[in-house]
């Protein structure tokens, strides 16, 4: 339990008893700390108290379960019957694309988006490492396997603010857990996990009506916190502190992580634009269509995140696959361009590097439960901002959707464009394994289409 002191009174020991705020669990990684309650201020910052930092990150939107892509980005006109499906493709802002009938809005903002219809390499797996690391699980897995985006530029770039985490997983809990993955340390170790805010570890962060009143006004709360900092400062005490007590003491003495995982404070019309992704439809044991989670990652960019993952929807539709496709793109549609839009608006398109797929892609054949399969051979994703030449498509299937036709993509090659984008040089930038070797960040180069 960690104590903070907010008063003067002083007992034998040389601490009063009343004069200290004693706080509960607060997570970091693989680690627990013992900072509840605390930061949720009364009478919340505004909109502005969360300035634009103008440092480059990335949102990685999982869709786990993997989405067919002929159905969304890659919709196959002349393919027979048992393989087309029922969507209809409609024409785009960008003359020559065109998209399933699901995502209109993306249609329209066709300009901003790049379609890659020809992403290969997938093992086939039913979790997010791939799309999380860039490489398949067996690699380097004896030394604990391949760190991801995330854990990566925590270790390269640091924090922007030493109150907001550089890496935040906000994929909510679900039934098979690697759908909720936000992505592995591998060799770096949990010094650089992911802060997961959802569950209990946000309810951990704010006041609650049993609490509210037992507490000092903000100011003489700080005034304690900063009393604690000067006093363990001058005894060495933070200097012995392991890395997940120094993040968490950060963090606890600012409410800016908080303000910007709270998105109630964005105007209505803003969340509107977004949506809330209700009612959650075919979740079972995957994630929900949380589409207010891609407003956090927003917010939580905009306070100093460099990478933010979400998990959104299930997407393995064996069963009523286009009744699935119906309702998760539709919801995708709605909140994916609201950030893009948002991102562009507030001058961060060009720093933000969107990106969105799953972990495979599914059979160009249509099974007798309206559904589609697993299909590892290929897949499609779709991406936005970071200085991109948008408005394009790279990579084509034949006529089946069933193979890359023209330029294969590998995950090494859209990882490198992700580190590229973020200011890395994934051709020469290396990170040293436990045994001393120099690792390259990603397998592959950043693509030139795109760069």
């Amino acid at each position: 339990m960690l104590n903070i002191p907010i008063g003067r009174t002083r007992f034998c020991d040389g601490v009063s008893r009343r004069s200290f705020l004693r706080v509960g669990t607060f997570a970091f990684g693989t680690t627990a700390l013992t900072l509840a309650d605390v930061l949720r201020a009364e009478g919340a910052a505004k909109q502005n108290d969360l300035p634009r930092t103008g440092h480059k990150a990335v949102i990685n939107i999982f869709l786990a379960g993997g989405p067919p892509h002929q159905d969304m980005w890659d919709i196959k006109t002349e393919a027979p019957a048992e393989i087309r499906g029922e969507f209809n493709p409609i024409a785009t802002k960008v003359p020559g694309i065109r998209i399933g009938e699901t995502f209109p809005r993306i249609a329209a903002m066709a300009d901003r988006f790049a379609f890659i219809r020809s992403v290969v390499g997938a093992k086939g797996g039913h979790d997010g490492y791939q799309v999380t690391t860039g490489f398949e699980k067996a690699s380097l897995a004896p030394i604990g396997g391949r760190p991801s985006l995330g854990s990566a530029v925590m270790k390269l770039q640091g924090s922007v603010d030493p109150s907001v985490p550089p890496f935040v997983g906000l994929a909510e809990k679900t039934q098979h857990m690697p759908w909720s993955d936000a992505g592995q340390t591998g060799f770096l170790g949990s010094a650089f996990a992911p802060f997961k805010p959802s569950g209990p570890d946000l309810a951990n962060m704010t006041l609650n009506p049993a609490n509210r009143d037992h507490l000092p006004d903000r100011k003489a709360l700080l005034r304690g916190f900063d009393d604690l900092k000067r006093e363990m400062d001058h005894a060495g005490g933070l200097k012995g502190a392991d890395v997940h007590t120094a993040r968490a003491f950060d963090v606890l003495t600012s409410s800016r992580l908080v303000e910007a995982m709270d998105v109630s404070k964005e105007p209505q019309k803003v969340r509107d634009r977004y949506g809330d992704g209700k009612p959650y439809q075919f979740q079972f044991d995957g994630a929900p269509t949380v589409n207010d989670q891609l407003l956090m990652a927003r917010r939580l960019v905009e306070a100093g995140a460099r990478v933010v993952t979400l998990s959104y929807g299930r997407w393995d539709s064996h069963g009523k696959n286009f009744d699935l496709v119906r309702d998760h793109g539709a919801k995708l549609d709605q909140c994916l361009t609201a950030l893009v839009e948002d991102l562009e608006v507030r001058g961060m398109l060009d720093d933000v590097t969107v990106i969105a797929w799953g972990e495979f892609g599914r059979t160009p054949t249509i099974n007798k439960g309206s559904g589609r399969d697993h299909w590892p051979q290929v897949s499609g994703a779709i991406l936005a901002g970071g200085g991109m030449r948008t408005g394009q498509v790279v990579g084509s299937t034949d006529r089946t959707g069933g193979n890359a036709k023209d330029r294969p993509v590998p995950f090494g090659d859209v990882f490198a464009t992700l580190y590229h984008n973020l200011g890395l040089n994934p051709e020469t930038t290396t990170i040293t394994d436990p045994t001393g070797r120099p690792q390259h960040l990603a397998d592959g180069k950043a693509m030139p289409e795109l760069v």
